[in-house]
């Protein structure tokens, strides 16, 4: 099981030196990848009455394409993740012509994770329609896949057009790996008939037990063998090591091929609280 960490964005999200030394110590310290959240606006609660987002206005982001273009050349051995981009709120084109370039930059070391999202404020800004936003997903990892993948695309779709297009350079993967971000049942049928790998957003159980049978039924109706599909589990960070080490065991013993620690929203102030943290996480993991 590849152990990474999750970029703490809504906390360290304004300061670019903390990115930096943020990258570089989680390198040093031997974790696989990092994953960073998107969202590129967050919604005026003043003005949305009872908004009861996760974010708002006031939430820090980067914008995880530009910042991995930054990571690419200060944490060189880092694998980059998004988890997720919200790809349908995104012209398609330029995220995979973004993706291209990211992987690049890695030389390879990338993974697109995409989901559909939950924010519609942020969809009207971006002017997309929240309502076909799953049916357009999937119709957006085709052509992507294309794009990453052949010299001249001509693609005639139900939301997409392109005649006689293409990116140069072309990535290092061909394609590049597209993880699913899901929640739902839709979305875990959807991760095993086309994806790469999925984050479930469920904790080892019962209820990820029933949505990795989900994934897997669907793979092997769409001719594909589950045991290839990677699965990314999460540990959140709570401030008691040995919790954190038994949900390490417990992903592993689900089966996930990947995990990724989060510290965000455990009371950490600064840049070194986090990297205390994941330096305990990351001997605790090494013993194990």
């Amino acid at each position: 099981m590849r152990v990474g960490v999750v970029f703490p964005q809504t906390e360290l999200g304004g300061d670019v030196g903390a990115v930096r030394a943020y990258g570089q110590a989680v390198e040093e310290l031997g974790y696989a990848h990092l994953l960073v959240y998107d969202h590129v606006v967050g919604a005026d609660p003043a003005v949305h009455t009872g908004w009861n987002g996760p974010y708002d206005i006031d939430t820090t982001f980067h914008e995880p394409f530009v910042m991995f273009g930054f990571l690419a050349g200060v944490a060189p051995r880092l694998e980059l993740v998004t988890g997720v981009i919200i790809v349908p709120q995104r012209q398609t084109v330029l995220v995979a012509k973004q993706a291209a370039e990211v992987d690049l930059l890695t030389q390879g070391k990338f993974r697109l994770g995409v989901g559909i999202g939950w924010n519609a404020v942020e969809y009207e800004a971006l002017g997309e329609n929240f309502g076909d936003r799953g049916r357009r997903s999937e119709e957006q990892i085709e052509l992507m896949r294309r794009l990453w993948t052949e010299r001249s695309v001509t693609f005639d779709g139900r939301h997409h057009r392109v005649t006689g297009a293409g990116l140069a350079p072309l990535p290092v993967q061909q394609p590049i790996p597209v993880w699913i971000g899901t929640a739902s049942e839709r979305g875990y049928e959807r991760a095993g008939r086309i994806a790469d790998g999925w984050f479930p957003m469920k904790r080892p159980g019962p209820e990820l037990d029933e949505a990795r049978g989900i994934v897997a039924d669907a793979a092997t109706a769409a001719g594909r063998d589950p045991s290839t599909i990677g699965m990314e589990g999460r540990v959140n960070w709570t401030g008691d090591a040995d919790r954190a080490g038994a949900q390490l065991a417990a992903w592993a013993d689900a089966g996930a091929s990947h995990l990724s620690v989060n510290t965000m929203g455990a009371g950490l102030r600064t840049v070194d609280d986090h990297l205390a943290v994941l330096t305990e996480v990351a001997k605790m993991h090494s013993s194990a």
